[in-house]
């Protein structure tokens, strides 16, 4: 079973230019999130997919820097640049990651791979509400480039497995039962704003050098520390066009 994880990473955005390459504990942003994916066992590469576009340049340039894979695509049509990224590779499956969610739990991203072994599909789905930021999408490489045939609007496009989510019909699934420890959807444990980068950097300042705190130690912390929680509490997550 060969993985890639693919992580979307641009230096754009309307509510928080440049988060990814943002100054997070002892390194940056983009740094916690590689870091995190790497842990993920048997997975074949970790790969950056940033757009082609000059503002993006500083994350082709820290990749190269940290021996981090890359490529670059469409700034705008994020499904194409994910096929794009998996195409020389043909892997079976691809896990995907967003570049503003510094502690993506690979803990539960090893659950999915180890699930998706045991019952292949085409797609995982989680049984249970997690905080925002935390969670990983694993979908078969056959299914991804099925999204991109099919999903012609452009939230498909923007939102790699949209088309899945509203046809969910056309796909087969495998089950995960999210464990009770992370099941605090109240939470908002990822970066868009300046109130998310206050509750990242509280976060990282509590677990500083250590960028593989598992992401139950991170619920226990904000559900211990009510006022750190509250920081983005009020945040609302932009939605669907």
């Amino acid at each position: 079973m060969k993985t890639l994880i693919i992580i979307q990473a641009r230096m754009g955005s309307s509510r928080l230019p440049g988060k990814v390459l943002m100054p997070l504990g002892n390194s940056c942003v983009l740094d916690y999130v590689v870091t995190r994916c790497r842990q993920v066992k048997n997975v074949a590469d970790v790969i950056v997919a940033t757009s082609s576009w000059a503002q993006d340049d500083p994350i082709k340039q820290w990749c190269v820097e940290h021996g981090v894979s890359y490529s670059r695509g469409s700034e705008t049509d994020v499904l194409a640049r994910f096929v794009d990224s998996a195409k020389p590779h043909q892997p079976d499956y691809v896990m995907r990651v967003t570049g503003d969610c510094p502690f993506v739990d690979y803990e539960l991203a090893e659950k999915f791979m180890v699930a998706m072994a045991r019952q292949p599909s085409d797609a995982i789905v989680w049984l249970g509400n997690l905080p925002r930021g935390l969670v990983v999408e694993i979908v078969s490489y056959e299914a991804l480039l099925e999204m991109d045939r099919k999903g012609r609007e452009p939230r498909h496009r923007e939102h790699v497995t949209y088309y899945a989510k509203e046809f969910p019909e056309q796909f087969t699934t495998t089950e995960v039962e999210i464990p009770a420890a992370l099941r605090y959807p109240e939470l908002r444990i990822t970066l868009d704003t300046k109130e998310d980068y206050a509750l990242c950097q509280a976060v990282a300042d509590a677990f500083l050098g250590d960028k593989l705190v598992p992401s139950t130690a991170i619920v226990a912390y904000l559900n211990s520390n009510p006022m750190i929680a509250e920081l983005n509490s009020h945040i609302q997550q932009k939605s669907v066009n």
